[in-house]
């Protein structure tokens, strides 16, 4: 097959133009043609007035060699390269024939969800545990928050079957680089599980709430088809280590499970994991993240400013951003995780704090649009003992993320109401009295709701005073890039704490833990993923050396 990249079209464009297009792109007879697929389908809209669609389309041809001859010096002509996914290793029949335990999964979001597909795959009957409930009742605890205020701290937003990426837009790209088209395995395998189609060739795929929730109970009846096992509500609280390898688990119900490969998948909120891994010895440090707020406008806004009077065609749909900022106190800001036509929500894993995050579904029709406005934060930042020197420690970082979190929940009312300024209020430096007590043309979406109160009071602020100046400053200046984005009336909401694992989990080439063999950190909890495609993306990674180190070597 033909690969062809950079064939653009006009956005209103028929749906029989795009054969025509290939025959004369290629200078062939349309007998010629056999047959195409579309790769991938992506837009440039940087003039409005006239958006075009950029496709990668592969063919085949009756003659192809006389075809590639011609085109040898053209970039945008090559061979279509196999992203056909094969196992690495396979497992006998008989492999479990003599006892010998079984390889864990800890955690089943993107990245365990993939490690044990993968494990399952290789006929290995991975063992999964994961702390909260299946996604259908931990989607009721959820709810519990959002609409009572209540909070379940091992059922939620970060903890139960699907992990985090549940409750987000369902962002399916990401810019890891992918040799091995392992992104392409991703994305068939939630295919068949029942995401649309267009989410193999749309450039920045997306599935949305109510489509995940289903493809996990089909992703995770798959695993168990090939002999894996799912087992909920069952938390690790322990980990047995002799002679610097992991040979047991010790749950909260205090049953131990014999293992010598586990996979460390729990995400970037599972703290008290954390904590365990430090005081066993796990070889841990601290790394930087980002903190801020969540910006809602309405929808209608960006979708004039990035697509002009193309706004609101059904092939583009609701616009999406990417801004990012250098203040002149040296802090980067920038747009995090945006969710065209969603809501902010309730993150939340612990009482008595409060975390936002934002949510899209499939159709991203809601009225307004979110994103998270953030700033870096450095391990040196957040060091407890100002004092001290040397690495941070590794748990530093936790600390920070409590201490703003404990704070948004005081200034939200202390009953999960999150904190909130309207965005012209915050940029010009307005406090106590002179800040708007009612919302205006924007209102927010976040449940349990919102209390408008002062982001940045003096010795009270939602962030630190460098954050918050950053932040300030950002502001306007993503004003010029879309017009509106500072208006008044937008909304801030506070805090967002929880873009990335505070800490790392340092790993050799073979995957495993630096002084705890046969412990396989991966994902975002580990530092080692940012959403769910590169999630699961290192979750088959990881799974792959599990299952060749399990068939090829003896410990």
């Amino acid at each position: 097959m033909l690969r062809i990249t950079e064939l653009r079209l006009p956005l209103d464009h028929s749906q029989e133009a795009l054969r025509p297009a290939i025959v004369s792109r290629l200078g062939v007879n349309d007998a010629e043609l056999t047959s195409f697929t579309v790769f991938k389908r992506s837009y440039d809209a940087r003039k409005k007035a006239a958006v075009v669609l950029i496709y990668t389309v592969d063919c085949e041809l009756a003659d192809e060699s006389a075809v590639r001859a011609r085109h040898a010096d053209d970039a945008h002509v090559r061979p279509a390269p196999d992203t056909r996914y094969r196992l690495v290793a396979q497992a006998p029949a008989d492999f479990y024939a003599t006892q010998r335990p079984r390889p864990v999964v800890i955690g089943f979001g993107p990245c365990g969800i993939f490690a044990a597909l993968a494990l399952a795959q290789m006929g290995l009957r991975p063992i999964v545990l994961e702390r909260g409930k299946p996604v259908r009742e931990r989607t009721k605890d959820t709810w519990g928050l959002w609409r009572q205020g209540v909070l379940d701290p091992e059922s939620n937003v970060q903890f139960g079957e699907g992990g985090a990426g549940t409750f987000s837009d369902g962002k399916l790209w990401s810019q890891i680089s992918d040799p091995r088209h392992l992104t392409r395995k991703v994305l068939t395998e939630f295919v068949k599980a029942g995401a649309p189609e267009e989410i193999l060739y749309v450039a920045k795929p997306h599935i949305g709430t109510f489509r995940l929730v289903s493809m996990v109970e089909k992703m995770r009846a798959d695993i168990e088809a090939l002999g894996g096992e799912v087992r909920f509500q069952q938390r690790v609280s322990d980990i047995r280590i002799e002679g610097g390898h992991v040979r047991g688990l010790i749950l909260a119900t205090g049953e131990e499970l014999e293992a010598d490969h586990v996979v460390l998948a729990v995400g970037h909120s599972a703290r008290d994991t954390f904590e365990m891994l430090y005081r066993r010895g796990a070889a841990m440090e601290a790394k930087p993240f980002s903190v801020g707020f969540r910006i809602e406008h309405p929808q209608s806004l960006i979708d004039r400013a990035r697509f002009g009077p193309s706004a609101g065609n059904p092939i583009l749909g609701a616009a999406d951003y990417k801004l990012v900022h250098h203040a002149r106190n040296g802090r980067s800001v920038y747009s995090f995780c945006m969710c065209p036509g969603g809501t902010v929500v309730a993150a939340t894993s612990e009482p008595q704090r409060v975390v936002t995050n934002g949510m899209s579904q499939y159709s991203r029709n809601e009225r307004n649009a979110n994103a998270g406005i953030v700033v870096g934060i450095s391990a040196q930042d957040y060091r407890q003992d100002k004092s001290a020197q040397g690495p941070v420690p590794p748990l530093d970082g936790i600390a920070f993320q409590r201490f703003w979190e404990s704070r948004a929940y005081v200034l939200g009312g202390e009953n999960y109401r999150a904190p909130g300024q309207l965005v012209g209020d915050f940029i010009q430096g307005r406090h106590g009295r002179d800040c708007a007590r009612e919302f205006a043309s924007v209102l927010p979406s976040y449940k349990p709701g919102v209390r408008l109160t002062d982001l940045a009071e003096p010795g009270r602020g939602s962030l630190p005073d460098e954050a918050l100046a950053a932040i300030r400053e950002a502001l306007p200046a993503f004003d010029r890039q879309i017009p509106g984005f500072s208006m008044h009336d937008a909304i801030l909401t506070g805090v967002e704490t929880r873009t990335s694992s505070p800490l790392r989990i340092p790993r050799g080439k073979d995957f495993q833990s630096l002084n705890v063999a046969g412990l396989y950190p991966a994902g975002e909890g580990a530092g080692y993923a940012g959403g769910i495609m590169s999630a699961g993306v290192d979750g088959i990674e990881v799974a792959e050396a599990v299952g060749v180190h399990m068939l090829t070597r003896a410990d």
